[in-house]
């Protein structure tokens, strides 16, 4: 799989060779006609002497500008108040894109997929593939609304969509975490051999479940979920007690039934699927993980026109000519350390307070 990202890789490499200058550095450098035959590739005919105009004057106004000023560091950056006030923000909405978890739900989806309770490798790679889908289809709805609707409102509007969204999924994961089936002593005692040493010597594994199974860690356990072809013992004439509440009670009549708590290996994981059983390593069986799908697709949604796209263009726009090379990296560097610090503590998080509190 990591050698696939090489291909795109190759192929950027042998673009860049084919790639000319910017015009507006060649202009710099003094080599004007290099720069006009470049802007006669990109232009029409009859806009190429406009563009030459204000690629001169605008190159003469940087020049003029930088040959009147001293040269310039951090420290008389941050002594200029309008530098420095527009710089906390730049490096505040940098570091803010990358705290509501951008990063870490596009690196761990199917992670988050699978505690969602969906067990299936393949299942969870595939719907994972949803977010990146739609953080592209995002950014590029961004690119109407960027002008259209302003920077502010755009960033108040996204901000709000992901706080609901990190609402619902937080919802989600605690009543999965509060609501895992059972660990059923029947189950387990089917497979007498491989049943998780911590289960055994339990003194309460009667109140042992599903969520308790997975933190086992001498050795590391799973949890085999009952037959697929089993079902609940819901009598017809339960059922027709309940039926003016059918519909309200709808996902409370089928309960998630019992299963085994093993040790965790791929032989134990095949022995498992044979019997026509699911394997749960990081989430539990949960009636709701489509609401987390839901939540995960809103929040990616909210998260790409506003949070993904404005705190670049914003860095982009707020700061003098001459210090904007230098607040950009600055603002940048943060953006990549916040991202560090949060996709580095993510799973520590998850292990620590739980799945819930972290989102």
């Amino acid at each position: 799989m990591v050698g696939v990202a090489g291909f795109p890789a190759l192929l950027q490499f042998i673009l860049m060779l084919l790639l000319p200058e910017s015009p507006r550095w060649l202009y710099r450098k003094g080599r004007e006609e290099a720069a006009k035959v470049i802007l006669r590739k990109i232009y029409p005919a009859h806009e190429v002497e406009q563009e030459i105009q204000d690629l001169k004057e605008s190159v003469e106004a940087e020049i003029k500008e930088e040959g009147s000023s001293e040269k310039m560091n951090i420290i008389k950056l941050l002594k200029t108040k309008a530098v420095r006030r527009g710089l906390t923000a730049g490096v505040g909405l940098q570091a803010f894109q990358q705290f509501v978890g951008i990063n870490t739900v596009m690196y761990y989806s199917p992670t988050i997929v699978q505690l969602a309770g969906f067990a299936s490798n393949r299942t969870a790679l595939l719907l994972s593939l949803v977010t990146a889908g739609l953080n592209a289809f995002g950014s590029i709805v961004s690119i109407y609304f960027i002008d259209r609707t302003g920077r502010k409102k755009l960033l108040i509007i996204s901000l709000t969509g992901v706080v609901v969204s990190l609402g619902v999924l937080s919802g989600v994961f605690h009543e999965t975490t509060t609501h895992s089936p059972m660990v059923s002593r029947v189950e387990t005692s089917h497979f007498s051999n491989i049943t998780c040493p911590d289960y055994s010597s339990a003194l309460n594994s009667g109140a042992w479940d599903c969520m308790t199974c997975l933190k086992a860690s001498s050795p590391d356990c799973g949890f085999c979920s009952s037959p697929t072809n089993k079902v609940n013992h819901l009598t017809f004439q339960t059922l027709h007690k309940v039926a003016c509440f059918a519909f309200i009670n709808q996902f409370s009549l089928f309960q998630l039934l019992p299963g085994a708590c093993l040790i965790s290996n791929d032989t134990v994981k095949d022995m498992c699927h044979k019997e026509t059983r699911l394997w749960y390593t990081r989430g539990c069986p949960s009636k709701y993980g489509w609401l987390a799908l839901i939540g995960l697709a809103l929040y990616i949604i909210f998260f790409s026109p506003g949070m993904g796209s404005v705190p670049w263009i914003m860095n982009s726009e707020i700061y003098p000519l001459r210090f904007r090379g230098l607040c950009g990296g600055i603002a940048a560097t943060a953006n990549w350390i916040s991202n560090l610090i949060v996709a580095q503590s993510f799973l520590s998080l998850k292990e620590a307070i739980g799945t819930s509190w972290t989102f």
